[in-house]
């Protein structure tokens, strides 16, 4: 830098030396922000500093959660084929398949967390956590009843309630989100456990057991969805009467 010379000549030269290391100073910001130095320089700065803001966000989409989501989203046609390979009833495939459900549902719980907790919420996050969330259980679902394993009707609650929420979440994002619930906390984790056993190919005792589990999961599938719908209509109330006391003190 050429400041830096100047700013050790003292005396009489001293002052030229700070003007020099102010000239170093900022030749060393637009060298960050990508834009030449001068008093017309605020500009191009500006948009140095916005492309250089963008490619941080683009950057931060390959961060571990988003992976992890990734890595459920790769997973799911892998599932599928192991699900169904030599015929979709043999036990050792379906050990296979279950240790690729396993993997997906334990992802499921750690890149929401952690995308929490370390700021690495993106776009993509958001709008692709809940289709992998979504796609490994309704794949899983599918393929259990198209082997005659899980009754249709269990699979049409289970996807119907999911897909009616999301939708339901999306129709009165206007007046709020509707929180996660513990209820629906429990949902997931029983109906992750009860397909869980259904893809083990599982007998006796076991399969009188994974019976009961995927029975509680059907109730907890309609009770905590019927309980959003009553917060839908709450939310979706209380939003309206906001607004309009909000409009009738705007014309007052």
């Amino acid at each position: 830098m050429t400041g830096v010379p100047a700013s050790a000549a003292g005396g009489s030269s001293g002052a030229h030396g700070a003007r020099g290391s102010a000239a170093a100073a900022d030749g060393a910001r637009s060298e960050v922000s990508g834009s030449a130095p001068g008093p017309d320089s605020g500009g191009r700065s500006a948009r140095g500093g916005k492309i250089a803001a963008a490619a941080v966000n683009q950057a931060s989409v390959w961060n571990v959660a988003n992976l992890l989501t990734m890595l459920r989203l790769v997973l799911v046609p892998g599932f599928v084929a192991l699900m169904l390979a030599n015929g979709g009833y043999d036990p050792a495939w379906r050990s296979l398949a279950w240790a690729a459900f396993a993997i997906a549902m334990i992802t499921d719980l750690f890149d929401g967390h952690l995308a929490r907790t370390y700021d690495l919420v993106t776009d993509f996050g958001k709008i692709a956590d809940p289709i992998a969330d979504k796609a490994i259980m309704g794949a899983a679902l599918i393929c259990l009843s198209a082997l005659g394993d899980l009754p249709w009707w269990v699979t049409a609650v289970i996807l119907g309630r999911e897909l009616g929420i999301t939708l339901l979440r999306f129709l009165v994002i206007r007046y709020g989100v509707i929180p996660a619930s513990r209820g629906g906390k429990l949902k997931t984790l029983t109906q992750g456990v009860a397909v869980g056993m259904y893809v083990l190919a599982l007998t006796g005792w076991l399969a009188t057991l994974r019976f009961w589990v995927m029975a509680v999961a059907v109730v907890l599938t309609v009770v905590t969805g019927l309980d959003y719908v009553r917060q839908a209509i709450v939310l979706r109330r209380r939003g309206i009467a906001e607004r309009a006391a909000a409009l009738e003190e705007k014309e007052a």
